[in-house]
């Protein structure tokens, strides 16, 4: 075993991140103890569960983690690091917005940081299983598909590797109540990776509008679900996904206005946000959550 400590600069609020890691049942999350579990998913293909609490507060951020051996320390410090965003400091980012028509948001949920999903083929496949469902049904989707074909380790799940998936059949996949398309999307991504058709590993050395054009090419990734990737696979800081519903909505009630914005309006509403839109997105979720 092995332990660090971490000090970042704020404000970061790392209980607003439990909160939302939470929503996910796979997630172990200990709220009241200010920590969390994370699967960290080896390139051998073996597992550890890596232990990160929170010591300090919003205003001074630190962290404690816990590994479970000392193999490869700095590697896995780096990783838990980019996962929760803490070399992305937010207090440039929260000034920016406090000039702009979004401050009343930013003042509410100051210090919320964008974190990624805990590994990048994860990212894609729950995205897919999440397209076009409720929210409800596509983590308990989720957790039937991780539960079943995944593996646990210390009361954390990881999920399936793609060789994994890509042996899968769409009649087991249906047994769990995919549908017939979703399936086939599921084990045709599985079967990209794991041949090495898609290298998820290039994606983070390219372009947002590269990325895009890739991921999209895969049947059943449309630009919803790149985007998706973009945000919450690298955690690329500019990325307005403004088809999204509920950035729609939220712009709709923070704005006070009769209808939903139409895409010239979402553009026109977006042009002082930049180069934060991403961020803009995730405060324009967590003010209808």
């Amino acid at each position: 075993m092995a332990v660090r400590n971490v000090t970042i600069e704020g404000p970061y609020d790392f209980d607003r991140v439990l909160e939302r890691l939470a929503l996910d049942p796979l997630n172990a999350v200990d709220q009241d103890a200010r920590s969390v579990k994370v699967p960290y998913y080896c390139p051998s293909g073996n597992g550890e569960v890596i232990h990160v609490q929170a010591t300090g507060s919003t205003d001074e951020p630190e962290f404690s983690i816990t590994f479970e051996n000392e193999e490869n320390l700095d590697e896995k410090q780096n990783r838990i690091s980019d996962i929760f965003q803490w070399q992305t400091g937010l207090h440039e980012m929260h000034e920016h917005f406090m000039q702009t028509d979004l401050k009343p948001i930013f003042e509410e949920h100051i210090g919320t940081p964008i974190i990624l999903e805990f590994d990048p083929f994860a990212t894609i496949i729950k995205s897919i299983i999440h397209q076009q469902l409720n929210l409800k049904f596509a983590f308990t989707l989720t957790h039937r598909f991780v539960t079943t074909y995944g593996w646990e380790k210390n009361g954390v799940w990881f999920y399936p590797s793609p060789e994994k998936v890509s042996a899968l059949t769409v009649e087991e996949l249906r047994e769990l109540q995919f549908s017939q398309r979703k399936a086939e999307y599921v084990i045709g991504v599985g079967q990209k990776v794991s041949s090495g058709e898609l290298d998820l590993a290039k994606l983070s050395t390219q372009t947002d509008e590269e990325v895009i054009k890739e991921l999209t090419k895969i049947r059943g990734i449309g630009p919803w679900t790149a985007q998706s990737f973009l945000l919450f696979g690298l955690g690329r800081p500019n990325l307005f996904p403004k088809a999204d519903i509920g950035i729609q909505n939220a712009i709709k009630k923070l704005f006070q206005m009769e209808q939903k914005p139409t895409m010239d309006e979402l553009d026109e509403f977006s042009t002082s946000w930049h180069p934060y839109l991403s961020y803009a997105s995730l405060y324009l979720w967590r003010s209808i959550e």
